[in-house]
């Protein structure tokens, strides 16, 4: 059993990351399984009307990776402390905090729903699409957040595969009832939502019961007393992932606005595909992270320089071999992709197909700056962490998707995204230089 005191050469990090990459490709092929199923049985404008409010959904989910990547940052850092009591009682409070936080914004995003969809521009039947399956998924926002959480915290608890095993389960409960729900029952949309809220049920509830119970993990649930400074330790450290998810999430928004000028509903189909697939391979990048981070907070904790250093070596080099691969391989799959998503349109195919082309270089860059920020939430450095990426998603792609298009038209849509990584990974790289010598790696 790999534990998180070991010394990690490239097999073992390998070994005890794989379970996280799993995971979380897992998680987004599951969330992809949705978009395969409306947009050939349902039709265009519901696949157009889920990705339009999906952006909404995630802002509101997202709070699950704050808790679960600042949470896991502190909570390994206390046990490479030797603080085991402590790492529990934190562990505890994390989990009830962000099951409150979910019924509370469930709550609000059921009523907010209609009203922001309306200011996004949607109307008619994009805009009672986009309702109809924000509301039937929203009552499962606390589990939502909770599954979110638990990716993370699994592996700090040393259960990797656990975690890994419990998001399959999910997976497969979204996909069976996908498959009966929305080709089988034809109940389009509504199947689709009923099918993913059921799922993140499965997700969120399965880990609640395990850590309820003694276990051979790390952690379980405790008794705790309200700790307000490690609460916001928590929040800071992990306002990074926040911050990049509710970033990417107002960029969806920003981009479906600019498709909607200069493509229409196609345009934002052909978006939709481009993201359900970048889910996937940025996934890699993230279960990587998120794989690696309980290590780093650990040896961080235990003031272990050396191989504190080994890690971001060898963790550089693994990111950049990933990197090149999502690369080739969304220059191959793009075409059979397509044609799997929208391939009953030949013009929005043509359309996603040339999109492709474009936006696979995105993945040259995108995976360094993913490991970047996510190196210095497992130091307790959530500043650093936070503005890396607020500069990736909310400035540079913002900048980018504004200026891009004027020049090239739809093109530039596609451009911006890789202009903005590249701009990203650039600063990653001079904060990962001036911050050496102040954490030893």
């Amino acid at each position: 059993m790999i534990q998180l005191s070991d010394h990690f050469d490239y097999k073992r990090l390998l070994r005890y990351t794989l379970p996280s990459i799993i995971m979380l490709i897992f998680t987004s092929i599951y969330g992809v399984v949705d978009g395969f199923f409306v947009s050939n049985f349902a039709g265009k404008t519901p696949f157009a009307a889920v990705n339009f409010i999906m952006p909404v959904l995630m802002i509101l989910g997202c709070i699950g990776f704050m808790f679960g990547t600042g949470g896991s940052a502190l909570i390994a850092k206390t046990l490479g402390e030797g603080k085991t009591q402590k790492a529990n009682e934190l562990f505890t409070m994390i989990v009830v905090i962000s099951a409150i936080c979910g019924i509370l914004l469930g709550a609000g995003g059921f009523a907010l729903l209609r009203p922001i969809a309306g200011l996004m521009g949607a109307e008619g039947e994009l805009l009672e699409g986009s309702v109809l399956y924000g509301r039937i998924i929203l009552p499962a926002l606390p589990f939502y957040i909770l599954q979110y959480e638990f990716q993370c915290l699994f592996a700090t608890a040393g259960k990797p595969k656990l975690g890994l095993g419990i998001t399959v389960a999910a997976g497969l409960t979204n996909m069976v009832l996908d498959a009966l729900f929305v080709a089988v029952f034809s109940w389009g949309l509504t199947g689709a939502a009923a099918a993913t809220a059921l799922s993140q049920f499965v997700g969120g509830f399965i880990p609640l019961l395990y850590f309820s119970r003694k276990n051979t993990s790390l952690l379980r649930f405790v008794k705790y007393k309200f700790d307000g400074s490690a609460l916001l330790k928590t929040c800071t450290n992990g306002a990074s992932e926040l911050m990049s998810n509710i970033s990417m999430s107002i960029v969806s928004m920003l981009y479906n606005l600019q498709l909607m000028k200069y493509a229409g509903a196609d345009g934002i189909a052909a978006y939709g595909v481009l993201m359900y697939v970048s889910m996937i391979f940025q996934a890699v990048f993230l279960g990587y992270s998120v794989g690696t981070a309980p290590i780093i907070g650990y040896h961080y904790g235990a003031q272990n320089h050396r191989e504190l250093k080994s890690l971001l070596k060898k963790s550089c080099t693994i990111v950049g071999i990933f990197s090149v691969l999502m690369f080739l391989a969304g220059e191959l799959l793009g075409r059979p992709l397509s044609l799997l998503f929208v391939g009953y349109d030949a013009e929005l195919l043509e359309m996603t197909i040339q999109a492709f082309s474009i936006f696979s270089f995105s993945f040259l860059f995108s995976g360094l700056t993913i490991l970047g920020s996510s190196f210095f939430t497992a130091l307790s450095d959530g500043l650093t962490s936070a503005l890396i990426a607020f500069l990736r998603t909310l400035v540079f792609q913002i900048a980018a998707v504004m200026l891009l298009p004027l020049i090239w038209g739809l093109d530039g849509i596609w451009f911006s995204i890789i202009l903005a990584e590249v701009m990203a990974m650039l600063v990653t790289v001079l904060f990962l230089i001036l911050k050496r010598k102040k954490y030893h790696y």
